[in-house]
């Protein structure tokens, strides 16, 4: 982690009012969207799934458009322009994760759940304890997910309008945390599901723009872009080859494998992620869905890549540095030496879009996760009215959002993409064993699964509060050098926290003296391979 915040010199681009009139001009269209789009959400298959109405290609980019956050087209873009090859390493990872999601998740959990992770859990176990941490652990990923959308969102709208002071930009925070929760109380999943589809377009649209006209000021030639790169580097040709960010030590080498590790597994433990395999009608839609994204996603981080270098030959990696949000600003940063005020009012208004995009999806997933398994699945015991269920869940969603507000304001100044990784860690560690083995394992019992994802919460979250991210560095939470309470070195915890997970679930299901019900677990089987009484999201 480097914390490339914003060093407090006076930083202008562009114009702030046209800025201004861009940023609002594109909140409005979503907004529109939004609310065109939602319908009447009279039932919770309407509020969670969309109806169940999306096709293979219109969910893949919706998903695509939930993936590709700011950490994706702020964050990867604005390592790779400082260190060059080691932040290419981030755009591999997160499309690498897609994989195991096609080959492994997207069809069986279509198949064996309604709306939730847990509901996967409690159609193989049938067990309360599991459903509540389920619901914790999905609110955690979401939260963690969230401020990491804030830092973003505060970082890019202080470059675009000129803000500078702590309280601007917090109260930046705020409005991304306002027109959020109305996102997701007026169009629930449907209407957010058409602005990640309008959004993703837009954004794939303005990345292959930016980067053709990148490649055209080197000619058309990657060589030679690279070249000039390397040339503007203080680290020169370095930045070509692996190890300027992870090669430093043992301890940033581990890192760096530690992080790769939550970025491939992570993916498949994604709460927000998940919850959209359930908005087509079937699993061959949802696979097709998976298909899309990784089509979408993998030609999108080609462009991050080119975005990078560009950004590091034509902009510069010190005055990214200076920039509101460093690294963050590389590519509004970058489209404002290519376009102008114009160019860079545009990239950095979709930016924002992609931001209010992402948010929505994940609060909706949250309060979606609380409503639907606590309130429902436990307090009510599967018999609350839909009415309620939904009346629960944007109340929730509010409850969320200002969260989210107070935690993204305590993040400034730390990278996103750094962030995004900290939640890839805890949804790999939390979530992805008890998955897997649900599926895939006849022994699999209650115990196992709570070890699995109570273990893995703890020790991911408690390894990052133990850890630089938090004290002891200059880039840290706590900004006092002299709290130092890290003595985890390691600013990611996957290559400890994901195989503990793994652990503990394999050892808590041979311990429990309580044997696995085979008879449910080979119906769910026949369920996950046919689909036979998941047409419309039923219970086994």
């Amino acid at each position: 982690m480097t914390g490339l915040a914003a060093t407090g010199t006076p930083f202008t681009v562009g114009t702030p009012a046209l800025n201004f009139g861009i940023f609002a001009f594109f909140v409005v269209v979503t907004l529109v969207i939004a609310v065109s789009a939602a319908g009447r959400n009279r039932s919770t298959n309407d509020y969670y799934a969309g109806g169940r109405a999306f096709t293979g290609w219109q969910n893949g980019i919706a998903i695509g458009g939930d993936y590709l956050s700011a950490a994706s087209f702020l964050g990867i873009a604005g390592i790779i322009a400082i260190y060059g090859y080691d932040g290419f390493l981030y755009s591999i990872g997160f499309l690498v994760g897609w994989l195991l999601v096609l080959m492994l998740i997207s069809e069986p959990f279509r198949n064996t759940g309604r709306y939730t992770m847990a509901d996967v859990l409690d159609l193989r176990l049938k067990a309360p304890p599991v459903r509540a941490a389920a619901a914790v652990s999905t609110l955690t990923v979401s939260l963690f997910y969230l401020l990491a959308q804030m830092a973003g969102a505060g970082a890019l709208v202080s470059l675009l309008l000129g803000v500078k002071s702590t309280v601007g930009q917090d109260l930046v925070v705020a409005v991304v945390g306002i027109l959020m929760i109305f996102y997701v109380l007026v169009g629930g999943m449907k209407g957010t599901t058409w602005v990640q589809i309008v959004k993703a377009t837009i954004l794939a649209a303005s990345a292959a723009v930016t980067t053709v006209w990148v490649l055209s000021r080197a000619g058309f030639s990657l060589p030679s872009l690279l070249q000039h790169a390397a040339a503007s580097s203080p680290a020169g040709t370095r930045v070509l080859g692996p190890g300027l960010e992870y090669g430093v030590s043992t301890t940033t080498k581990l890192d760096f494998v530690s992080l790769a590790l939550a970025l491939v597994l992570g993916t498949a433990g994604l709460p927000h992620v998940l919850m959209r395999l359930y908005t087509v009608p079937n699993a061959r839609e949802a696979r097709r869905s998976v298909v899309w994204t990784i089509w979408l996603v993998g030609l999108f981080y080609l462009c991050t890549l080119l975005l990078g270098f560009g950004a590091m030959w034509l902009v510069g990696g010190k005055r990214i540095q200076a920039a509101p949000g460093g690294g963050d600003s590389a590519v509004p940063l970058l489209a404002d030496k290519l376009g102008g005020t114009l160019l860079f009012g545009i990239v950095a208004a979709v930016a924002f879009a992609t931001i209010l995009a992402v948010v929505a999806g994940l609060t909706i997933t949250a309060s979606a996760s609380f409503a639907h398994d606590v309130y429902a699945g436990l307090v009510r015991h599967g018999e609350a009215e839909p009415g309620d269920e939904i009346r629960v869940a944007r109340i929730t969603a509010v409850v969320i959002g200002t969260v989210a507000v107070i935690g993204g304001a305590y993040a400034k100044g730390i990278e996103v993409a750094f962030l995004v990784g900290l939640a890839f860690a805890i949804a790999a560690s939390a979530n992805l064993p008890s998955i897997l083995y649900s599926l895939f394992w006849p022994r699999f019992t209650e115990r196992g699964a709570l070890w699995s994802i109570y273990g893995g919460l703890i020790t991911s979250v408690g390894l990052i509060i133990f850890s630089p991210v938090v004290s002891g560095a200059s880039s840290s939470l706590i900004t006092d050098r002299h709290v130092n309470f890290a003595f985890f070195p390691l600013n990611n915890p996957g290559i400890v926290a994901i195989p503990v997970a793994f652990f503990l679930g394999w050892l808590g299901t041979i311990t429990d003296r309580r044997p696995a019900d085979s008879a449910r677990f080979a119906r769910m089987q026949v369920r996950a391979l046919t689909g036979v009484g998941a047409e419309r999201g039923g219970r086994a």
